[in-house]
């Protein structure tokens, strides 16, 4: 058992140094309660008021996770979701990113209980501080729904970055069933985006979604990723 706790900056490749936009201007962060005095009653809180275990087995199982996938999951608050991945797919890299320092805390903690290797590092959504196709699958919970339409855009679009071709983005979140998400999901580059499941609770439906990215495919001596034709490398074009 290990728990690999870090806070990405500089010093790792594609990262942007947590909480610091693009322009230098120190970003916003607002805990998941609210408050930071009431961070510490966030468990409780979601198994109280919403239906926690059955929607994220479900979120675990849609997502289809290989022995020795990556996996991201993105805004993992206090690991509850992470440890679940990791227990139901002990041989997957798992990986649990927060903005908030004080809730990984509890995230570390209960990891350590948990006996399981799961990496957090402390970042933003928005800003994820990882190289490009880093993971074959990106998960979220509750998280969307707390960010600008904005940020909900740069987020996905992050998603949609450190994903490998191919890997898929699963997302449970509260929100009206409409078609701004989907909307942001193509604009981000996803495909076959569609919603799966849908649970009643007290604050509203919580939807249960999934979107990939593109397969690259590769043409002769041109590769085509994301619709656009690119000529191959040396290395791999083949006879000519």
């Amino acid at each position: 058992m290990s728990v690999k706790s870090s806070i990405p900056d500089k010093s790792v490749p594609g990262a942007i140094r947590v909480g610091v936009s693009s322009k230098g201007e120190k970003a916003k962060y607002i805990p998941a309660m609210g408050f930071d005095l009431l961070t510490p009653l966030y468990d409780s809180f979601v198994k109280w008021f919403m239906p926690e275990s059955k929607f994220k087995k479900h979120l675990i199982e849609q997502a289809h996770i290989r022995p020795r996938q990556r996996v991201l999951d993105l805004g993992c608050g206090t690991a509850t979701l992470t440890i679940l991945i990791k227990q139901a797919h002990p041989h997957a890299e798992v990986t649990g990113l927060d903005g908030d320092a004080k809730i990984l805390k509890i995230a570390s903690r209960k990891v350590a209980r948990a006996g399981v290797e799961i990496t957090l590092h402390e970042g933003l959504a928005y800003q994820l501080p990882y190289s490009d196709k880093s993971f074959d699958r990106v998960v979220s919970s509750l998280v969307l729904h707390h960010l600008t339409a904005e940020d909900r855009r740069r987020a996905l679009s992050e998603a949609f970055r450190v994903l490998q071709p191919g890997g898929e983005l699963h997302i449970a979140d509260l929100g009206r069933p409409n078609k701004l998400l989907l909307t942001m999901l193509r604009e981000a580059g996803f495909e076959q985006d569609e919603e799966l499941s849908r649970y009643a609770t007290i604050f509203g439906d919580l939807l249960l979604w999934r979107a990939r990215r593109p397969v690259e495919a590769v043409t002769g001596r041109f590769s085509v990723a994301d619709g656009v034709r690119r000529p191959r490398s040396s290395d791999d074009a083949g006879p000519r």
